[in-house]
């Protein structure tokens, strides 16, 4: 079925909490571990189900936030959806203190009960008023953020289409969007302050309801981070201080050097050639056709895969007004497909769409198929982007479909922009660490946090005199702060092991392509360190790993740029 054939109808709250109390029924009363299986393959297609519906209103409100109807629905999710988590909780409950729970465990695997006592400790009845203003707050920064109109250039533009205009070849030019595009959120600071102020005491709030002292416990169980902690984060975080950064400020000065600038500044920063960034060739159609024409030559279940997204109208990826600024995956349970969001814009990131948002795709079709539960398809997050930043690499020998003569600085590009990333995914962390643990911080207080930590992270950055970025609001650009508190550091996990798997890929193709497909195939079914593991790969907070992956990381760059 199409996209645009698939059926909404609202949720209706009453009749789901009857169907969730008989299923709660059906395994209290259950009289061998087969009822009890049954009543389990209920609650999933039941599961399924809602979230096929809360997906499609969510998917249709961010294609285009100024359509009441879907906007009337994504409100609707925010507000009554979380109304089933007390039900749904006490299922939880009856599984795991179930007297069948070893031939439950035997039939759906130990890690699905691991998920399940994370998520039982991560609610009480009484956090369902906080969880609706949360969504409520983290819908108004969507909507604001979509909603921006700036003139540039004789133009209207919607703010993801000043990025061709930040990597002109004109200083001036990209000094101008910079400055644009702050500009806007300077006109719209009191907004964004007061929203994620109320979002840092809300989840506050949340956890302390849980006994904790802050949010930051609950905030990795809802990440469901199931094999480490702070703790790990935080020795990831030192390595990439010790490592990584040095590394990527000699690519800085590489880069100053290409340009043939006398000091970086933070608007010369998204232009790595003098002469122009890497673009992909021809038209938004011609980038998906290249997409498809790559999927098909990388392995027959790319193929298929391709295939099924374009035939079902599965992405929708041109930027326009109206649209939610972004990109993510997401899966429609129901019809066992994933949908793919983003937002075009002529630059080399389009065609990382079609490998980073399309490596979620692939993961999440592949599980559906082998008909794991909904809350076995994906593991936890940091392991989802291992799907998609490692596809970003895999599809290396197909980079000429969309770059040609300009493939080898796309190439380079792509390497440096990666590395530089570490750097920036760990402050955004260690960032949120500090705004959850010291909520009562004033909004200036959590400028002057974000400025000390880019001395840490990125000593090289120069704002100049732009308001916005000197004041040290930079942060409000990055929408994970805002709606996925800690998942930043994700990234830097995935990127890591994405580098060891592209390595690998240089000496054995088949074999690295071998572990990868292993490896999702896999689905949620395995912790991180599991699959990490499982794929003959090193765990990014592992001591030492990050050195390595710097080293071959390094001498790749060094060789690339000799050429």
């Amino acid at each position: 079925m199409k996209f645009s054939e698939m059926p909404y109808t609202r949720p209706d709250i009453e009749a789901l909490k009857k169907q969730l109390a008989e299923i709660l029924s059906a395994l209290e009363n259950a009289a061998s571990a087969h009822d009890q299986i049954a009543a389990v393959e209920r609650f999933n297609e039941l599961e399924g189900h809602v979230s096929t519906m809360g997906t499609l209103a969510s998917i249709r409100h961010s294609i285009d936030t100024r359509d009441a109807y879907y906007d009337a629905e994504n409100d609707f999710a925010d507000e009554r959806l979380p109304l089933l988590d007390e039900p749904k909780q006490r299922i939880y409950r009856a599984l795991l203190g179930s007297k069948f729970r070893p031939e439950l465990e035997n039939r759906f695997g130990r890690l699905l009960f691991t998920d399940l006592e994370i998520a039982e400790r991560s609610f009480r009845p009484e956090m369902v008023e906080l969880m609706q203003r949360e969504n409520r707050l983290t819908s108004d920064y969507q909507k604001l953020c979509a909603s921006a109109l700036v003139d540039f250039d004789g133009k209207k533009l919607p703010l993801p289409m000043l990025g061709p205009y930040q990597q002109s070849t004109d200083r001036a030019v990209r000094r101008a969007a910079f400055e644009t595009a702050g500009r806007w959120f300077d006109s719209h600071s009191e907004e964004l302050d007061a929203i994620y102020d109320e979002l840092v005491k809300n989840r506050t709030a949340q956890g302390k309801m849980l006994g904790y002292d802050n949010f930051i416990p609950l905030g990795y169980d809802r990440l469901g981070r199931n094999c480490y902690g702070p703790d790990q984060t935080a020795a990831l975080r030192g390595q990439v201080a010790h490592y990584t950064v040095p590394l990527v400020a000699r690519i800085k000065k590489e880069q100053e050097k290409r340009l043939g600038v006398e000091k970086l500044m933070l608007w010369d920063e998204p232009l790595l050639f003098a002469d122009g960034n890497p673009v992909p060739q021809g038209t938004a159609q011609d980038i998906l056709d290249a997409g498809w024409e790559m999927y098909h030559a990388l392995s027959p279940e790319t193929g298929a895969f391709i295939d099924m997204l374009y035939n079902g109208e599965l992405l929708d990826v041109l930027s326009k007004e109206g649209k939610a600024p972004g990109g993510y995956c997401t899966e429609l349970y129901d019809h066992k497909a994933p949908f793919i969001f983003s937002n075009f814009n002529g630059t080399s990131g389009d065609v990382d769409v079609l490998t980073h948002e399309a490596g979620h795709a692939f993961e999440s079709w592949r599980a559906m198929k082998k008909g794991y539960l909904l809350r076995q398809l994906w593991p936890t997050l940091e392991a989802c982007e291992v799907h998609s930043m490692s596809m970003e690499f895999l599809t290396a020998p197909f980079h000429r479909l969309f770059f040609g003569a300009a493939t080898k600085k796309y190439e380079l590009a792509h390497c440096e922009e990666a590395l530089t990333f570490l750097p920036y995914g760990c402050l955004v962390d260690e960032f949120q660490h500090v705004m959850y643990r010291s909520p009562g911080l004033t909004p200036r207080q959590r400028n002057g946090v974000w400025l000390e930590l880019e001395k840490k992270y990125r000593p090289w950055i120069d704002y100049g005199d732009l308001p916005f970025y000197s004041r040290g609001a930079v942060w409000q650009r990055q929408a994970h702060i805002y709606t996925n508190p800690f998942y930043y550091i994700d990234y830097c996990m995935a990127q890591a092991v994405a580098f060891q798997f592209w390595m690998a890929s240089m000496t054995d193709r088949r074999g690295a392509w071998e572990r990868y497909l292993a490896l999702v195939d896999r689905g949620g079914t395995a912790t991180f360190e599991e699959l990490v593991r499982g794929a003959g790969l090193k765990v990014p907070y592992e001591p030492g790993c990050m050195k390595e992956v710097g080293e071959a990381v390094g001498k790749w760059l060094d060789g690339s740029r000799a050429d």
